[in-house]
């Protein structure tokens, strides 16, 4: 028996080199509504260290009510081979989904990789890197 009963993420917040930059493209390739947001005031001093201002980050509101964040951090480079984070990945309908955010990910200038099946795990992927080479997944079941 699980020592805890959940119902799954309610957010993940990914620590980003430049809250701008960042912000910009999640803005572009997601367009989710913004639920917070203290980015405009990240230099002031004080707020990197405010949990009540986001850290000069800002959070999403996703489709299936979990939030994403942006948290802005020092200059070290994203490394997936370190202990932390591999990648993330966000859900869409259907494989044809897949291939039309490969399509918009390259009119908008974005580097991908192939729609991908993964048949023995029933899904299909595409990946792409955001700003700080942090691996994005887009998923859909087969």
């Amino acid at each position: 028996m699980a020592i805890v009963q959940s119902e799954g993420f309610a957010h993940v917040r990914l620590t980003v080199t430049d809250i701008v930059r960042s912000k910009a493209f999640y803005d572009q390739v997601f367009g989710w509504p913004v639920a917070a947001d203290e980015s405009a005031a990240v230099n002031e001093p004080g707020v990197r260290d405010d949990p009540a201002r986001l850290y000069g980050g800002c959070v999403y509101q996703t489709p299936q009510g979990a939030l994403f964040g942006l948290r802005p951090v020092g200059a070290e480079e994203f490394d997936a081979d370190r202990t932390g984070l591999d990648h993330l990945s966000f859900g869409v309908s259907s494989r044809a989904d897949l291939e039309k955010a490969a399509t918009a990910l390259d009119e908008a200038g974005i580097p991908r990789g192939e729609v991908t099946d993964l048949t023995e795990m029933g899904a299909a992927i595409l990946s792409f890197q955001d700003p700080d080479d942090i691996n994005i997944e887009l998923s859909a079941q087969l």
